[in-house]
């Protein structure tokens, strides 16, 4: 469940699943939430999986099992993957802490991480620690005045997947540099769980206000900037058709991969005819792939998408319940930030 599960429903949120993890779905008019944040700023607590690992040999242990090189000093982070036959098996952040890392992983990817982790004869101790942390992300074009409005002994830090420690009200935190999911600034506060109602009235009513926003706007927001999500877009893919082989350290390859992930344009005046994921997308006679997260873009006022198709091929429509809705290949991202996504799929 959320930490502060009180305070969403006393600003009217309804609430949903991620990976079997209890998060805002959203808090109403989607629309001007997402408008809010892309013009101002907005929190959100994010539903992350927590694991922490210890001892001497904790660097070479996570090293061995995901696809970038873990920081080497304290305050440092990375972006990284972890895969299965060369697929991915899940993305996740890595954090030093001193004498710990820190990963974070999408919502219900902890416990298979750790059961990964654990297997190595290393010295090092590896444990979930989800239910110990809160963690709340901070965006928009004035998430760094919002920061350093409230945060103290410390200032923003620079520089993506980097942190600084410091305290908001009586709370310790460590504030990350966030990649620019969406588009724009971005941070994520981190903090005791027994600290997080503090945490998050501090974020959004001390100092320079912010608007709660929940999954569904996080969704919206990520697909105008062109940022991939875990669950609806880069499971089971592999890191070469993902587009994400740069920010997630994998080596170059010879092999061209025969799928991409591209946006797509959709050629419908309302959201009542946005395709679901796994809708089929048509090339010039055939389906040339599928659809893997769609959403009515309010900065567009028109419905977006990501899919995965073949690589080459040209893109007539999508298929929806309602018949085949006409639909083009567009550049990423579709809408331009003040920042640019560190995720976005580069081939």
């Amino acid at each position: 469940m959320t930490l502060v599960g009180g305070s969403h429903a006393d600003h009217g949120a309804t609430f949903g699943e991620r990976g079997g993890r209890e998060v805002v779905e959203e808090y109403g008019r989607p629309e001007r939430t997402v408008r809010a944040v892309r013009n101002g700023v907005g929190a959100i607590e994010m539903g992350y999986g927590v694991v922490v690992v210890t001892g001497n040999d904790r660097r070479a242990v996570v090293g061995e099992a995901v696809t970038n090189e873990p920081p080497g000093a304290d305050g440092e982070g990375c972006y990284a993957l972890v895969l299965e036959d060369g697929t991915i098996e899940t993305e996740l952040f890595v954090y030093d802490a001193g004498e710990r890392l820190l990963l974070f992983t999408p919502p219900g990817r902890a416990d298979p991480l750790v059961r990964r982790l654990v297997a190595a004869d290393r010295d090092a101790t590896v444990r979930e620690a989800t239910t110990e942390f809160g963690v709340f992300g901070v965006h928009g074009p004035m998430a760094t005045e919002k920061i350093a409005s409230v945060l103290h002994n410390a200032g923003a830090p620079t520089g993506a997947y980097s942190f600084v420690r410091g305290s908001m009200g009586d709370a310790g935190v460590s504030v990350v540099a966030g990649d620019a999911p969406g588009g724009e600034e971005s941070y994520e506060v981190i903090c005791a769980a027994d600290d997080a109602e503090e945490v998050w009235m501090t974020l959004l009513s001390r100092g320079n206000g912010a608007a709660p926003f929940g999954y569904r706007t996080y969704e919206t927001l990520t697909l105008e900037a062109g940022t991939p999500l875990f669950e609806p877009d880069i499971r089971g893919e592999s890191p070469e058709s993902t587009g994400l082989t740069g920010v997630a350290g994998v080596e170059d390859t010879a092999c061209e991969p025969s799928h991409r992930l591209v946006g797509l344009r959709i050629d419908a005046a309302d959201d009542d005819r946005i395709p679901e994921s796994g809708a089929a997308v048509v090339g010039s006679d055939s389906p040339i792939g599928r659809v893997t997260r769609a959403r009515w873009s309010p900065s567009l006022s028109a419905p977006i998408a990501f899919a995965r198709v073949e690589r080459d091929a040209s893109v007539r429509g999508v298929r929806a319940e309602s018949g085949e809705i006409p639909a083009t290949r567009s550049s990423l991202p579709f809408v331009e930030g003040g920042e640019q996504s560190g995720r976005l799929p580069s081939y």
